[in-house]
């Protein structure tokens, strides 16, 4: 994993042998977001804490294969992007997670550029997505990340599972706005899959853009984690490796705010 920084956060953290707790992992994560602003929580220490085997990861990954199209991201900005859309409320204190009523996703003020005020309605998250244990488990652990930023009860969660493709003659643009914020409290990126991909490097940026971290997100299960008030953030065009077939890199983006 190539990773580089204008001023580096704090090394992800160590842990013995054997399976660490969500909370030892998420205690480490928040103490490390509250000092750099952002930190890089290796796959084998997120798959470990949540408990995932192959078998989990082949099902979890597998719900990437039935995204929809995303009609808000044209062609003629360069993207070709798949995804759905739901959102949560997740309560770290009693662990409880519940799906919250399908709405327009709409971002704030003060965030990304390109859809600030613009309705955008996407197909909602399949059923199986839902009640995947992967997910459960990564809404949890994420909500305890949270509390170490803000000390609410209850957290929504947006829940936006990505693909973006390439090909030989057209990049995939994960990020077409450019550097931006997203308007919230905690901002993760948490990887699935790439496939024949190039390029795809994430970038965290303090207030002034001055660098934090570059990285390329390459290990299912690596997870990116922000703190969207203090940071800005893009990621690089996905290039197609070999011209001869399609590339694609599938991400989970998720991102809480206090409610």
């Amino acid at each position: 994993m190539n990773q580089s920084a204008g001023r580096p956060p704090a090394a992800p953290s160590a842990f013995p042998p054997g399976r660490p707790s969500t909370s030892e992992v998420a205690e480490a994560a928040g103490r490390a977001l509250v000092s750099a602003g952002v930190h890089l929580v290796p796959a084998s220490v997120t798959r470990r804490c949540m408990g995932v085997d192959e078998d989990m990861w082949r099902r979890f990954s597998a719900h990437w294969e039935s995204l929809g199209t995303d009609r808000y991201a044209s062609s003629d900005r360069g993207t070709r992007r798949l995804r759905r859309y739901g959102q949560f409320s997740v309560q770290p204190a009693s662990g409880r997670v519940g799906l919250l009523p399908q709405a327009a996703f709409v971002q704030p003020e003060n965030s990304n550029p390109l859809y600030i005020g613009v309705e955008r309605s996407f197909e909602p998250l399949a059923e199986s997505f839902v009640a995947d244990p992967v997910l459960r488990a990564l809404l949890r652990l994420l909500g305890e990340v949270a509390t170490a930023l803000d000390d609410a009860a209850s957290w929504n969660a947006k829940v936006h599972p990505f693909r973006v493709i390439a090909s030989a003659d057209a990049h995939g643009l994960p990020t077409p706005e450019g550097r931006h914020r997203d308007g919230v409290t905690l901002v993760s990126s948490f990887l699935v899959r790439r496939s024949n991909a190039a390029g795809g490097e994430s970038a965290v940026f303090d207030a002034d853009g001055e660098p934090l971290l570059t990285t390329t997100l390459s290990e299912p299960g690596t997870l990116l984690l922000g703190d969207d008030r203090r940071t800005l953030h893009s990621v690089s065009p996905v290039r197609a490796a070999a011209r001869d077939r399609p590339a694609y890199r599938d991400v989970l983006v998720v991102t809480f705010t206090p409610g």
